[in-house]
């Protein structure tokens, strides 16, 4: 592949020595990712070994054997901190964070996937409480997903995209989970030294004393169930049917091999026994041979046949992002624009303000044919105008979550021309507000089902995701191709997936169960729903999330509604009070009687 970057084809001496220290710790330290990272095609192997070795090189500094959680957490800050200023600058003297640099330039990747990563780490060192598999599976991404979507960037960079994996997010953190379970039970000994066990109590509940005795490194009868428990477990989440039927044959044949590696490595666990308390498990070399060597001709003829655009030459070098790029706290973020008015946010309580609001925009074709204009000149004045109002006044005041209704699954009966554009408009909202409104931190989420959305369009929104899931500032959850009771099944449906494996029992169901599959579980409750355009209706939307929430109706089409028009609906809402089926202490006598029977709701 000529005229196109390989490790012989960097020029610099001291950075092809990078590259290949890198290259080198990783193949030491992790033969098995090293393995996988083969498969890649020759011009990304430097930046794949670049970017596991800074990963490493930080996870070392936050795990350093021997020290306090305030050493490592020192540690890790200067790591972190000296890569800040180096990147800003270009160079570095250190091998790992000088490859990385290079990598981050001439790819033109975004620093706030690293940094995502590192916060993670810092947490680790300050202590972490997992409690659930939800929570172990957030931590995981986190630590992780970073390196597989900057891995999925490059591809992109170098003219092979890889879509799938976006569209199939969930069985995709599913599919991590499984690697990652896999690699703890694979070092399990290593982790114990450091009197770690990464494990969620939910699990550990289950298998009396299992805890205890991993920690004194007894094998017991608790610790041989809980370690095969897991281990099949790791086996069905590797399983994830369908994830490389669209792909590349190149990107494909790197999955399969990753999947027959981590097997691999999983019949190691169960065949250790006690001795996996004690040293890691992994499996011979022989066999690793016999995966590797006909995935290697597979990967090389796929390649081969794959035409790559080459990266831009080292004089062109220029960050795609501003850098140095803290993850910015919420003080930090820029204020928008202010109303042409002038007119500022009312001062609101903490205690009276909502965390999350609700809107359906109502009214955009109405508008415009009482105006004599075409439902499209409705939609797009309505997403120019009041959208970006909206949008502006819950930044201004604090808002920490908006969700807007954009478009649902009964909207599928409107004119084919009208949806074409409501789409287009869409496309254009995302490609222009979402990379600019980043000094206001906005981080953008798409709630909906794919079904029958061009794929260009989902791609956008899930690019979108992606690109903003750092931000610290209002959380945008965008509705399209929305309805509450196909969220509600579809969450059921994966519910019942997890009795029919056996990692829930029927009977030990409860609510939060099925609010940890509905596509956003760490969103909070509906506080208030506001619908303009007249209509007094929810019309299928976030029914599990609207469930105790206000609702304010207003006349205006949306068209017409700006920032003030939410501020109002705050403040009203403000001015409520909420019981959620209490009785107010104003209902009660002195000695704490009811004065009457009627609930409030």
């Amino acid at each position: 592949m000529p005229g196109i970057l390989t490790q012989a084809a960097i020029d610099d001496p001291a950075l092809r020595a990078a590259y290949t220290h890198c290259r080198r710790s990783v193949r030491r330290d992790d033969p098995v990712e090293y393995s996988i990272m083969q498969l890649m095609p020759p011009a990304l192997r430097p930046a794949c070994w670049a970017m596991w070795a800074a990963f490493s090189a930080a996870d070392d500094a936050a795990d350093a054997q021997g020290d306090t959680n305030a050493g490592r957490a020192a540690r890790l800050l200067a790591w972190t901190s000296a890569l800040e200023s180096e990147l800003a600058a270009g160079h570095s003297d250190d091998p790992v964070r000088r490859a990385l640099i290079d990598t981050m330039w001439r790819w033109r990747l975004d620093p706030a996937d690293l940094q995502l990563s590192f916060s993670t780490l810092d947490g680790d060192t300050r202590g972490r409480s997992l409690q659930t598999w939800h929570d172990w599976s957030a931590w995981v991404g986190d630590s992780n997903l970073s390196w597989a979507a900057q891995s999925m960037t490059l591809l992109a960079r170098a003219g092979v995209p890889v879509p799938l994996w976006l569209r199939r997010k969930d069985a995709y953190q599913r599919y991590l989970d499984g690697l990652y379970l896999t690699d703890t039970l694979t070092d399990l000994a290593h982790d114990l030294a450091r009197d770690d066990l990464s494990l969620p109590a939910e699990i550990l509940d289950r298998f009396p004393h299992a805890a205890d005795h991993l920690r004194r490194r007894h094998w017991s009868p608790a610790v041989r169930d809980l370690v095969t428990h897991l281990t099949e477990q790791a086996r069905r989440w590797l399983n994830q049917p369908g994830l490389t039927g669209a792909l590349h044959p190149g990107p494909a044949e790197m999955l399969r091999t990753a999947t027959r590696l981590f097997h691999a490595r999983l019949d190691a666990v169960q065949a250790a026994g006690p001795a996996l308390l004690s040293r890691p498990a992994v499996p011979s070399a022989l066999l690793r041979w016999r995966i590797l060597a006909p995935a290697r001709t597979r990967a090389a003829v796929a390649w081969r046949l794959t035409p790559l655009i080459p990266p831009p030459p080292a004089q062109n070098y220029a960050p795609a992002f501003p850098v140095p790029r803290q993850v910015r706290s919420p003080h930090a973020l820029q204020p928008p624009p202010a109303h042409p008015s002038g007119t500022r946010p009312p001062a609101i309580p903490a205690d009276r303000m909502p965390r999350h609001v609700a809107v359906i925009m109502d009214g955009n074709g109405r508008w415009a044919t009482r105006r004599g204009l075409s439902r499209h000149e409705g939609h797009r004045i309505g997403a120019d105008i009041a959208t970006r109002e909206i949008i502006y006044g819950a930044a201004e005041i604090g808002l920490s979550h908006l969700s807007l209704y954009a478009f649902s699954t009964e909207n599928w009966k409107r004119d084919t021309q009208e949806i074409a554009y409501l789409f287009e408009t869409l496309r254009e909202q995302l490609r222009e507000d979402i990379v600019t409104s980043d000094p206001l931190g906005i981080r953008l989420r798409w709630a909906g089902r794919t079904d029958g959305l061009p794929e260009d369009l989902v791609e956008e929104l899930l690019q979108a995701e992606l690109a903003t899931r750092h931000r610290t500032g209002l959380t945008l959850t965008v509705c399209v191709n929305y309805g509450g009771r196909a969220e509600l099944t579809q969450a059921a449906a994966q519910l019942a997936r997890t009795v029919t494996t056996g990692d829930l029992h029927p009977d030990r169901m409860t609510e939060d169960d099925l609010a940890r599959h509905l596509p956003w579980p760490d969103t909070p409750d509906v506080d208030l729903l506001w619908r303009t355009g007249g209509e007094r209706r929810i019309s299928n939307f976030l029914l599990w999330q609207a469930a105790y929430a206000e609702l304010h109706f207003t006349d205006d089409h949306w068209p017409d509604v700006d920032r003030r028009d939410l501020w109002q609906a705050l403040t009203e809402y403000s001015t409520r009070q909420r019981r959620h089926g209490a009785v107010p202490a104003s209902a009660r006598t002195t000695d704490g009687c009811l004065i009457d029977n009627s609930a409030a709701h």
